[in-house]
């Protein structure tokens, strides 16, 4: 990436803009925030911030402290000096001293501590530009820098590549949070040139703007040059494509009316921007199309214009246009579905209950095609399309390298978090396992536990990460099964790659786990304790979703395998069957929206749970630690799940 910073356009920007209201700092911070901004490979349409700390009078001559940072919504390539807007520095640090707070308070203090009540809001990364002592800071969404991050152990391919120069950043959605724990990472380490979040970006900062942008273009020229030593050159296919194709100007019709928003009673449809390449068709036609599929965006800032998750349709074949148009409605029948789900799921954790946006993908995948971005005019239509394919750009490299991971949903994280916790309070030494290290060590630091990472669907990773317990605490005496992720599909007609999927995750991870753990149970000969995460889909499965309910069930089965098997050796094995796991209080219109995505009416979504009550990841997790404690009780299912007939056991 070249460095295009240039003294004779540094005094232009000062010539232009320095006057008895804009400072030569803001006109400097203008000048780089715009190098930045012109190179799409670090930001994309109003992604990444940047910011300078620096003195100002305020409107009674008194010298103030403020931060000038970006706005929400301006755009890095041609913002001005008011897309900066001023935030008093003193009392946005003060801030850092807090346990927790919301987006919104957070939204609050900030716009209360403006100079200009008028101003855009400032970037919800204000507090982390503003802790760092540094006068100037650069955030940007290097695709080099996500390339290295959001790959299995992209933690410790960091550290071997950049070392003690960067600061490591476990992933935190942007805000508080993250700005609490970037700063814990900078204090161990106050030297660095850097800070790497991982999944979503990198900052730089120095006294000046020259360095700050200096250090950003070095460090992803870094980035660059090590990807580009490590890609291998290889392809991934599925399958063929049919040798004759519907046009994609013949297909944009069809899926526009199927897509067609409803407002006032009058059918609004979406503006399309297409999209094809060799890149873009290689990529539609290998194995890092499901990954995005099931994995979604690079970063987080990405989703707002594109969606969490693509729409994939079959390629097209000439002369069967019905049967495309039917598996155009179904698969959008089946993502309409999971939006509702996927919202249902992030949003119980809220304090502030979300409004839920139109259900429609803003990405329509077409293998042999190519794509269409989706928006309400043409500029959003781009914009999504630009974002896409910088995401197919990242993945494929990933792939070529390693394994893409990308940002993960929390329920099943949620369980695992409330677990160990449960478990450590109870005064057990818990280690936690997961694949992303970053996870494992989120759990891990809040109850003083061991993070170790493993990948639970490899023999190998299982057989190192339990060698590692034996070695550094002697042996084992309770395992957690909790890994599980949910596949959906129509049983008659779902892929056979998913369902393999699935049962790698939801059944042979599980078998692979507990076959290590009663290794060590047995060389000890001091009995053990088995405990897996079942589902209420092993007894009482739901429509469409075969592919995860299939394996739960075998699952429930392996646990009673054990307890039949190894009980003579005091091993017990015991499940809990959980669903409908929820945090805080219901409103209406959660329960609306909860009862719309189960395809069921209100009042039978509130009468599947006879008490009427709330569970949550904290009673799942007592559940376990009861039936760890439980010594004369194995081959038993203990249902956590307010009460459901339909689900129960004898």
């Amino acid at each position: 990436m070249k460095n295009r910073w240039s003294h004779r356009g540094v005094k232009s920007f000062v010539d232009k803009y320095v006057s008895r209201t804009i400072s030569e700092d803001l006109a400097l911070r203008v000048y780089s925030s715009r190098l930045l901004g012109s190179e799409p490979k670090l930001v994309l349409h109003g992604g990444g911030n940047t910011s300078v700390k620096t003195k100002i009078f305020d409107i009674v001559g008194k010298e103030t402290e403020v931060l000038y940072v970006k706005g929400s919504g301006c755009d890095l390539k041609n913002i001005e000096p008011g897309g900066f807007p001023a935030v008093r520095l003193m009392p946005i640090r003060e801030v850092l001293s807090l346990e927790s707070m919301t987006d919104e308070e957070l939204e609050n203090v900030q716009r209360t501590n403006l100079l200009d009540a008028s101003a855009p809001n400032p970037s919800v990364e204000t507090l982390l530009h503003a802790f760092l002592p540094h006068k100037f800071v650069d955030h940007t969404h290097a695709n080099a820098v996500l390339t290295l991050t959001d790959q299995i152990s992209g933690d410790q391919i960091c550290r071997d590549i950049f070392g003690d120069t960067v600061g490591l950043v476990p992933y935190v959605m942007p805000g508080f949070a993250l700005a609490k724990k970037a700063q814990e990472v900078f204090e161990q380490n106050d030297a660095v040139e850097g800070l790497l979040v991982l999944k979503h970006g990198i900052f730089t900062f120095g006294e000046n703007a020259k360095d700050s942008y200096d250090r950003m273009i070095n460090l992803v020229n870094k980035a660059e040059l090590e990807i580009s030593k490590r890609l291998k050159k290889r392809k991934f296919f599925l399958k063929e494509t049919p040798s004759s194709l519907i046009l994609a100007s013949k297909l944009a019709p069809i899926l526009r009316g199927m897509l067609a928003l409803e407002q006032g009673g009058v059918k609004q449809g979406f503006v399309f921007d297409f999209r094809t390449s060799p890149k873009i068709l290689d990529f539609l036609a290998g194995k890092a199309l499901r990954v995005y599929r099931q994995k979604g965006t690079i970063t987080p800032d990405h989703i707002i214009r594109t969606r969490a998750f693509p729409m994939i349709v079959p390629a097209p074949e000439k002369g069967k246009m019905e049967e495309f148009k039917k598996v155009c409605k179904k698969a959008l029948d089946k993502y309409v579905f999971e939006y509702h789900s996927y919202f249902e799921r992030n949003n119980i954790n809220q304090k502030f209950v979300k409004t839920e946006l139109d259900p429609f993908p803003r990405i329509i995948l077409i293998p042999a095609v190519g794509f269409f971005g989706l928006g309400k005019d043409p500029s959003a239509a781009s914009v999504a399309s630009d974002l896409a394919e910088t995401n197919i750009d990242v993945i494929s490299h990933i792939e070529a390298m390693g394994t893409y991971e990308g940002i993960s949903e929390a329920e099943i994280f949620n369980v695992g978090a409330a677990t160990a916790r449960v478990f450590s309070d109870a005064g057990a030494v818990v280690i936690v396992l997961d694949l992303n290290e970053t996870s494992a060590r989120l759990v891990a630091e809040k109850i003083n536990g061991f993070p170790l990472i493993c990948d639970v669907t490899k023999s190998k990773s299982v057989t190192r990460a339990f060698g590692k317990i034996c070695e550094k605490f002697g042996g084992l005496d309770i395992l957690v099964s909790n890994a599980g992720g949910a596949w959906q599909g129509r049983i008659g007609e779902v892929d056979d790659t998913i369902l393999r999927q699935s049962f790698d995750l939801n059944f042979f991870a599980h078998q692979s786990v507990s076959q290590a753990a009663v290794k060590i149970f047995l060389d000890q000969k001091i009995g053990g304790c088995l405990l897996f995460n079942a589902s209420k889909q092993a007894v009482n499965p739901g429509r469409n979703f075969g592919p995860y309910g299939l394996p739960k069930a075998a699952t429930m089965f392996l646990m009673r395998q054990y307890a039949l098997d190894y009980g003579e050796e005091g091993i017990r094995s015991n499940a809990i069957n959980a669903d409908r796991i929820r945090t805080g209080i219901l409103s209406d219109d959660m329960i609306t929206s909860r009862a719309k995505a189960r395809g069921i009416s209100e009042k039978e979504y509130l009468s599947g749970n006879l008490l009427k009550r709330e569970v949550k990841a904290e009673d799942v997790a007592k559940g376990f630690l009861n039936l760890a404690l439980a010594e004369k009780t194995t081959g038993a299912v203990l249902t956590v799940d307010g009460g459901n007939i339909s689900a129960a056991l004898r």
